[in-house]
């Protein structure tokens, strides 16, 4: 085995065993298969018999299934091994197999390793092997988290206020090293906050000029843990962030003012109007109250503001499913190939598929799915294939995703597999081919594909 082939296999997963086929595999009384390949360079299978192997207090013969992997140097097999042991309670030989790899060099071991020392009563030491790398955006943010195990919540913050640089704002993510102003900003929130020094946080994090990092906006949540409604109105209306308001809409719904959450995303002008996440987030909340015809009128507003946008009918189609109204679903889309000119392009179309199967049977959607002038397409062989199977018809489903070589190969091995024929479900998915060689290039970064 080899690291980097390991790596490749596991990320795009493909020429291997991918998870969902191991549980089906599980599922359907194959472990003798999961054991076998476990052994023959399957790392999902590996990792799954491990599990087992520990679940049956075989913790020696599990660890022996991972060495191989362990040996090749992969960092992911690495951690796997490290959390088993944890889980066992073996905390030293936990220990000790990160701290070889942070001893490699390898440049994710030091976070794992001191994350681990400070769960298991080592977090002195683990905050001093983290101060000399808090340039790095990673490792500053464990600092935190040690910070707050080990009680040197002031030696953090002064440690990061000194790199805070005024008036700065950086034109790309290496701009500072990893470290930018921004998240600098918000670790000393986290700090504050600790401290229940909220109004210093809520400074802090004003002060910050990009609001939202993946879909987190950390003055939202702030407000909201604190309970500080009125605040967390005024920032929602002022600055309509999409996780300000819905983080308002969530503590009202919880403190059981349903109508107060439902008039925050405003159902006529506010932001749900304007925003189809947030329109999305509002039909969710409407749902959970039996509200199911409001929510689809929420839902089909969107698509008529939008027409033609994938997600929002997907969502649409999906709504009308879940609430027993199939039909409405196919009346929107029909007026929308209408109003389009005709039949819609296979993106679109699919999304009739379970509608039409809850209005008139699986065989109805697949002979329209058929008819349709791409439904002989390797990416309608798909679809086909799931109603064929949802109709208990697998062979025929079979049958439809062999026509398209390799290009459904999980879901045909799936299928397989639920049919008894593992070893032809085993050759379509393990074939042995080198990852494509890695391509040198001068950027560390681009904002153009590929990326």
């Amino acid at each position: 085995m080899d690291a980097a082939d390991l790596d490749y296999r596991a990320r795009t997963r493909s020429g291997c065993i991918p998870p969902e086929l191991v549980s089906r595999l599980f599922e359907q009384g194959h472990a003798d298969v999961v054991e076998l390949q476990a052994g023959r360079g399957e790392w999902f299978c590996a990792l799954a018999w491990a599990r087992v192997l520990g679940e049956q207090g075989r913790e020696a013969d599990a660890l022996e299934v991972l060495a191989p992997y362990v040996a090749t140097g992969w960092w992911t097999a690495v951690v796997a091994t490290s959390e088993l042991l944890e889980g066992w309670g073996r905390i030293d030989e936990a220990i000790e197999i990160s701290r070889t790899r942070m001893e490699a060099g390898h440049p994710l071991a030091l976070e794992a390793y001191t994350r681990l020392l400070a769960r298991h009563g080592r977090a002195e030491g683990a905050f001093d092997l983290l101060v000399p790398h808090v340039d790095d955006w990673a490792l500053a943010t464990a600092l935190v988290d040690v910070a707050s195990v080990v009680g040197r919540d002031e030696e953090a913050a002064a440690l990061l206020a000194g790199r805070v640089r005024a008036g700065h704002c950086c034109d790309g993510p290496w701009c500072c090293r990893g470290l930018d102003t921004d998240t600098v900003l918000g670790l000393l929130a986290t700090i504050r906050e600790r401290q229940s020094r909220i109004d210093e946080a809520i400074t802090l994090l004003r002060r910050r000029q990009i609001i939202s990092v993946n879909s987190r906006d950390q003055l939202a949540g702030l407000l909201a843990r604190h309970n500080r409604i009125e605040e967390l109105r005024a920032y929602a209306a002022r600055d309509g962030h999409e996780e300000a308001v819905q983080q308002l809409a969530e503590l009202l719904e919880e403190g059981g003012d349903v109508e107060g959450a439902i008039a925050v995303y405003g159902q006529v002008s506010g932001p749900a109007a304007r925003d189809p996440n947030l329109a999305y987030e509002l039909a969710q909340l409407l749902v959970r109250h039996g509200r199911g015809g409001e929510a689809i009128a929420v839902m089909r507003a969107q698509a008529d503001a939008h027409p033609g946008d994938d997600w929002i009918l997907h969502a649409l189609s999906e709504l009308c499913l879940d609430q027993g109204r199939p039909a409405d679903g196919l009346a929107h889309l029909d007026a929308l190939a209408a109003r389009r000119g005709g039949e819609d392009g296979w993106e679109l179309f699919w999304m009739r598929l379970p509608l039409i199967a809850a209005c008139s049977g699986a065989a109805a959607a697949v002979e329209r799915a058929r008819a349709h002038p791409e439904g002989n397409t390797w990416y309608a062989a798909e679809h086909i294939a799931h109603l064929l199977a949802g109709a208990g018809r697998i062979e025929e489903a079979v049958t439809v995703l062999q026509q398209h070589d390799r290009s459904n190969d999980h879901d045909l091995a799936g299928y397989l597999v639920d049919l008894g024929h593992i070893e032809e479900a085993l050759a379509i998915l393990v074939h042995r081919s080198p990852p494509p060689p890695l391509v040198p290039t001068t950027h560390l970064w681009s904002d153009e594909p590929p990326f």
